[in-house]
């Protein structure tokens, strides 16, 4: 792989508030400069809702020569917000790039499902719904294939007016995007069990379209059997309906960190055997899925979280003494394979 990357999280923007409540310039740098050093990164994705902070994530990386990838991730907004926030975003990608940093800018994420007006709903939870009704899903691929191309064909020209690098977006299969307009394809790739016997297959698949391939998104969350649900590990948790803030977990989960690095390894196995450009880990850490290792077991929601690090809420981890976080097993497993490849 060219590009060995994670990404961090800056702030998921929903109905106007901001997640990351830990937020502070001197530590964006500080774990950016573990991502570097110790789990031997050479690329990170930058995302959240607020441009700012975007930015300051992205200088940091770029001063400590990063190649950043610049990604809004927009959440439940219209059409216009989503063209407004990337154009934004691309004047300050472009502010970036001017001043000599390696950067892409990732055009949205996943917006069929997490937007408004590509599928049936009026929140995610109901367009992913969606996915466990292939009848009704079937019906509406190739509407929206159209609705989706024809946004990004309008976001992407929007995007190069005011930034001269490398553009892609960050899809899912379902989308059929046409990749013409971009320099890079990209997509969120999660292995299931349902699809773990092509998995393989379908990579190398994509790799033989010819453009530059980038795994945007891949992970496990780290309770037993998390692996097998792939992409929807985060589905145990309890949210708030009007913040999206996570509350508690649905049942008890058993911690399976060792699971975690594994399906995390196996992945990048099977991402360097079939010849993609660049891999980016979901995620660094997730901050509002905190651990809590002494109470209720329903209240510890780092077992849903797909970070390779763990969240304290109260206290600061013993490996990094001025961070509060503890690196889990997926941490050594990814160091271990960044360095040896």
């Amino acid at each position: 792989m060219r590009a060995k990357g994670i990404s961090y999280d800056t702030g998921f923007v929903y109905n106007g508030a901001i997640g990351h409540k830990f937020f502070d310039s001197e530590v964006v740098e500080r774990e950016l400069r573990v991502i570097r050093d110790d789990l031997h990164c050479t690329a990170v994705r930058v995302m959240g809702g607020d441009p700012e902070r975007m930015e300051l994530a992205a200088a940091h990386a770029a001063d400590l020569g990063l190649e950043v990838w610049f990604s809004p991730y927009p959440l439940e907004l219209t059409t216009d917000e989503m063209l407004s926030l990337f154009a934004d975003c691309a004047v300050r990608a472009e502010r970036l790039r001017q001043q000599g940093a390696e950067v892409v800018f990732v055009t949205g994420a996943e917006l069929s499902l997490m937007n408004k007006g590509f599928l049936p709903g009026d929140s995610t939870d109901e367009r992913v719904e969606l996915l466990r009704q292939p009848h009704h899903l079937r019906e509406r691929i190739d509407e929206l294939g159209t609705r989706v191309n024809d946004f990004l064909g309008r976001a992407v020209t929007l995007v190069r007016e005011h930034f001269g690098g490398k553009v892609t977006y960050a899809s899912v299969p379902l989308e059929r995007v046409d990749w013409t307009p971009f320099d890079i394809m990209s997509m969120d790739l999660y292995r299931s069990a349902e699809i773990a016997d092509h998995f393989a297959e379908g990579v190398h698949d994509l790799v033989a379209q010819g453009k530059p391939v980038a795994i945007t998104e891949f992970g496990a969350a780290g309770y037993h059997g998390a692996g097998d649900r792939g992409a929807q590990g985060l589905e145990i948790v309890e949210y708030d309906k009007d913040t999206r803030a996570p509350v508690r977990l649905n049942g008890e989960y058993a911690r399976d960190e060792a699971g975690q690095a594994a399906y995390l390894r196996e992945l990048l196995e099977a991402f360097d055997a079939g010849g993609v450009d660049s891999t980016f880990v979901f995620t660094f850490a997730l901050y509002d899925h905190l651990h809590r290792p002494d109470g209720d077991p329903r209240e510890d929601l780092d077992l849903a979280s797909y970070g390779i690090v763990k969240v304290y809420e109260d206290r600061h981890g013993a490996t990094y003494p001025d961070m509060r976080w503890e690196p889990k097993a997926a941490f050594a497993a990814l160091a271990d394979y960044h360095r040896e490849h």
